[in-house]
């Protein structure tokens, strides 16, 4: 029934915008007559108007409670985004312990057992971190010879070094590591004073 309704109002609508019809004898014009089905709808032009207004609020509320969801759709996609990006973030911090271990297990593996199945079975346990880490966008810092900046770099020692500028890192002691710009963990290094 309501689509009946705005089918009327519309039509009352089309009806009322002609104000003005002319007369066939005299050329001129005369205002324009109720028709019978304005009559017998009982809307005046008042009443027209204020169907069209209420019309135009709605449409209005309508519009903006559309560009309040897309703008609550953005944000609680934006939201996921960064939630995602914390999750992993935490979780690979959370491994980087056992990546050093490995590290330091295969730099000191002794020369006489270097060719040894088990050592390279190690080895490719270790390429498979590093690729994991690379599917997730973690980046490796390695400074050394650098300029040291606070906010990538944790300096632990310096030392003098005359053929190094003041405030280049001379060495890492300890990887860094970043997911994107955040920073996982600081890259341990010593700097040149």
């Amino acid at each position: 029934m309501p689509l009946d309704r705005d089918r009327e109002v519309q039509f009352m609508y089309r009806r009322s915008r002609r104000v003005t019809q002319p007369d066939p004898q005299t050329h001129e014009t005369a205002p324009a007559m109720d028709s019978p089905e304005q009559e017998s709808a009982g809307l005046s032009a008042e009443a027209v108007q204020a169907l069209q207004t209420q019309a135009q609020q709605y449409r209005d509320g309508w519009q903006r409670e559309r560009a309040e969801f897309d703008n609550y759709r953005r944000r609680a996609e934006r939201e996921q985004k960064t939630s995602h990006a914390t999750a992993t973030g935490d979780a690979i911090q959370s491994i980087l312990p056992v990546l050093d271990d490995f590290e330091r297990a295969m730099q000191t593996v002794p020369a006489d057992i270097q060719d040894n199945l088990w050592v390279n079975g190690v080895g490719m346990i270790l390429r498979k971190f590093y690729k994991v880490l690379e599917s997730n966008q973690v980046t490796i810092l390695d400074p050394t010879g650098h300029v040291f900046d606070p906010s990538r770099h944790e300096a632990i020692a310096t030392d003098d070094a005359p053929d190094v500028e003041s405030g280049v890192i001379t060495a890492t002691m300890q990887k860094g590591y970043l997911i994107g710009d955040r920073v996982l963990r600081p890259a341990l290094v010593r700097v040149a004073r």
